[in-house]
């Protein structure tokens, strides 16, 4: 299958289940379930592209979703900014942060790479969290639903629609993106920095544009995300814990498969619903299940089962 079509396909697959869910789900709660994995999914192919395909680690990049969740709230509270132009601030104000603090960051490797996006994580979400008088501290702070065309957004089927909408052009983007020059530039990089910098990739240049880019959907998630629930706090939005489920996501999906980023998000947002069930042993079920997960599939869920169906049709 060529490259174009297997993209075509990933997209008319996605763009299938979005349309039909709706028609077989029994209530809004799971309309509401389904909006959360089209968010985090979105943020996850940001970030896959800064991991799986860069290479680069990021432990921090909940502060972006932090950034853009922040920026919907204090843009209709204090500053009377319609929703629309929120959401562009957040995804401005991110760009803009990400192509600051990652000249310096991306600058280094390994361990001290993961260190560094962790501290900026950390620096988001304590500068949230302190100034209260402005963001509501760690009560965290309501945000106003927007008016489109006289509209007030406030339901799930509309939250649905449009996270749906969100995630399916966030897809679409991610993946000409990666088959694009920059896309085997960043593979490149990913194999060995030196060798895509002999045969003439700007390495510095192409790591800080993935850098912002994946910022950029982290921040327009958060903003999403803030919208939908209707209320935000630090550790719902910036927190450390947030930063590690989006790695989560990448990693469980599959580094380097876009599509994989938002099965990713499925299998973390719908498992938690899942094991309520085991009630105090929900957290220890499941971590036992993601660790078997990553054993048994340990390129990810997507990459493993695409290699078996390959090799079986070999």
């Amino acid at each position: 299958m060529s490259s174009v079509r297997s993209r075509l396909v990933q997209l008319a697959i996605l763009v299938a289940i979005i349309a039909i869910a709706p028609l077989l789900v029994p209530s809004n709660y799971y309309l509401r379930v389904m909006t959360l994995i089209y968010v985090f999914g979105l943020a996850a192919v940001g970030l896959n592209l800064l991991m799986g395909f860069a290479g680069q680690v990021s432990l921090g990049h909940a502060g972006f979703v932090g950034i853009g969740a922040y920026s919907v709230a204090l843009g209709s509270v204090h500053w009377g900014l319609p929703g629309l132009y929120s959401v562009v601030l957040g995804a401005l104000a991110s760009a803009a942060i990400a192509a600051l603090v990652g000249r310096p960051i991306l600058r280094l490797k390994g361990h001290y790479l993961a260190v560094a996006t962790l501290g900026f994580g950390f620096l988001i979400a304590l500068l949230i969290t302190n100034e209260a008088g402005l963001t509501g501290g760690p009560d965290g702070i309501s945000v106003p639903r927007p008016v489109v065309f006289g509209w007030r957004l406030r339901t799930v089927e509309q939250w649905y629609w449009i996270s749906g909408v969100a995630l399916i052009v966030g897809v679409f983007i991610a993946q000409n993106l990666v088959a694009s020059t920059t896309g085997r530039a960043l593979r490149a990089i990913h194999d060995s920095e030196v060798a895509a910098q002999a045969i003439g990739v700007d390495v510095a240049k192409q790591k800080l544009k993935v850098f912002v880019v994946s910022a950029v959907y982290a921040s327009i998630a958060g903003s999403l995300l803030a919208f939908c629930n209707g209320h935000i706090t630090p550790d719902s939005t910036a927190g450390f814990l947030r930063s590690v489920e989006l790695v989560t996501m990448v990693v469980l999906g599959g580094l380097g498969s876009v599509l994989g980023s938002v099965l990713g998000a499925a299998v973390l947002v719908l498992l938690p619903q899942v094991l309520t069930v085991f009630h105090d042993y929900e957290h220890l079920m499941l971590g036992l299940l993601m660790v078997l997960c990553i054993v048994i599939l340990p390129t990810g869920v997507v990459p493993s089962f695409a290699k078996k169906f390959a090799s079986s049709g070999a």
